[in-house]
């Protein structure tokens, strides 16, 4: 099931954080996050378990995904879809025209998955992440 992240999920979300990002976002940057109200926390939770989120922010008819993460052990299984599919309606609730994100170029399986939601390759960031370092692909869904 995929719903609104509350505050009682920000531990299991900062694990998921520390499990799937080699630079993780804060305890304290998942809270304060949650708080802002330009932005979209979603979790997928299955017995009562977090396995998976995502954030995003929409503002003036254009989003931006910022994360979406799920543990490991439960990659490969469509979970990430459910995520995507919740987002997708989000913004056309809220009259989204478009939403970009970036990726590292080496997640090709990421980057399946938002060609499979129809975003499209729009340029590249040279060595924009490090630990390790990689390239940003900045993709764009004009028609989401």
């Amino acid at each position: 099931m995929v719903r609104e992240m509350s505050p009682e999920d920000v531990l299991q979300v900062s694990h998921i954080e520390r499990a799937c990002f080699s630079d993780p976002w804060s305890l304290e940057s998942i809270r304060e996050g949650l708080e802002t109200p330009f932005d979209t926390w979603l979790v997928l939770e299955d017995n009562e378990m977090v396995k998976g989120y995502c954030v995003f922010r929409m503002i003036a008819g254009e989003g931006e995904l910022f994360r979406i993460a799920l543990l490991p052990e439960y990659r490969g299984r469509g979970l990430a879809k459910k995520l995507m599919e919740r987002l997708a309606e989000c913004s056309k609730e809220k009259a989204v025209t478009s939403i970009f994100l970036e990726v590292r170029e080496s997640n090709k399986i990421a980057r399946n998955l938002y060609r499979s939601y129809g975003f499209k390759e729009e340029c590249i960031r040279k060595n924009y992440y490090q630990n390790p370092s990689d390239n940003a692909v900045i993709m764009r869904n004009q028609l989401i």
